[in-house]
């Protein structure tokens, strides 16, 4: 998969810099096959390519501060991929007999993983928003898809920021419920955008 850019990048560098999780993402959604698909090039495996897909996607938004000052993200987001795939590779070769020799085409790759459909979870997490009592559903459309603090939710919703607290609590149990319950395999990074972030 070819590395193309986002339009109008810089200015969503910055508002992951500035804690916006919708901004993170949009730049996950557009990225994360690019990830996948060089991770698993290099690793010659799907499952060590889904685990850097969260390591360094979890990166990023953890160093999200550093993002406004990258000028080009494409160069920088290839290094960071090759970078940590080479630092997973040297671990697993660590991990093995001394005497045997780690080629690439050695590693064993799970062909019964099933491939984790980002954008179906994206849509799965939707479909129970939609399903949530109304202030649970629009204290988490603020607080998660706006990013809003719960100091200006609970202006917008004319309640206490406790209040707003406790439905955030609520929304988010219930969408992880969800997501058990139906047997979806989610990723560290869906842990992230799923946590109370306050």
């Amino acid at each position: 998969m070819g590395l193309t850019s986002l339009s109008g990048e810089k200015e969503l560098l910055v508002k992951i810099a500035e804690g916006d999780k919708q901004a993170f993402t949009t730049l996950f959604n557009h990225y994360q096959g690019f990830v996948f698909g060089f991770g698993k090039r290099l690793t010659r495996s799907d499952e060590l390519a889904l685990d850097i897909v969260q390591e360094v996607f979890l990166k990023l938004w953890q160093s999200r501060k550093t993002l406004a000052g990258i000028e080009v993200f494409g160069a920088y987001l290839n290094r960071l991929v090759r970078n940590h795939s080479l630092n997973v590779l040297r671990t697993l070769s660590r991990q093995i007999q001394p005497e045997q020799d780690l080629g690439l085409a050695e590693i064993p790759e799970d062909t019964t993983l099933k491939q984790i459909d980002y954008q179906e979870i994206v849509k799965v997490v939707a479909e129970v928003v939609d399903t949530l009592p109304p202030q649970q559903r629009l204290a988490y459309q603020l607080c998660h898809q706006q990013g809003l603090k719960y100091e200006e939710a609970a202006e917008k919703m004319q309640i206490s920021p406790k209040t707003v607290h406790v439905h955030m609590k609520y929304a988010l149990a219930r969408i992880r419920e969800h997501l058990k319950r139906n047997s979806i395999g989610y990723p560290a990074l869906i842990f992230l955008l799923l946590r109370e972030i306050n």
